[in-house]
């Protein structure tokens, strides 16, 4: 049951990225284009993302999820290395080739080589990503 709710909400999640147009590159790059030909269409499909999760976060408060033992904490408000470390890396994968893993997943089936050489690049990223973890802990933390 888990898997075949799991994939519902995947189709559904991927079928508004084609909607949106999210799965477009030059749509997203325009996105992060604030000084050229910027484009506010992210900004909507975010807002149409972040409200209902803000609403659902609050509905579920001291609830019981249906197909788990518990919901997930919140993430920890903390702001440290890894977090700026794995957000820029992220944000520079992402300006670069104006895909991020939702989307290039929904492209795959149609975005030529690019897509798939994204998803390499970023399994090789997921493989190095505890190597450098590792590496972040292992180093002394600034006052």
């Amino acid at each position: 049951m888990r898997a075949a709710v799991s994939l519902l909400v995947g189709a559904l999640f991927g079928l508004g990225l084609l909607i949106s147009g999210m799965t477009d590159t030059t749509k997203v790059q325009g996105w992060l284009d604030i000084f050229g030909d910027w484009d506010p269409t992210l900004a909507f499909v975010m807002g149409g993302a972040i409200v209902p999760m803000a609403i659902a976060w609050r509905v579920t408060h001291g609830r019981k999820p249906v197909l788990a033992a518990s919901f997930p904490p919140p993430p920890e408000p903390r702001l440290g290395r890894k977090l700026v470390v794995g957000s820029t890396l992220f944000g520079m994968g992402w300006g670069l080739s104006g895909l991020c893993p939702g989307p290039a997943m929904a492209s795959l089936s149609f975005g030529g080589t690019g897509g798939w050489l994204f998803l390499l690049a970023m399994l090789i990223g997921m493989g190095l990503a505890p190597g450098l973890r590792n590496r972040l802990d292992a180093s002394p933390q600034p006052v």
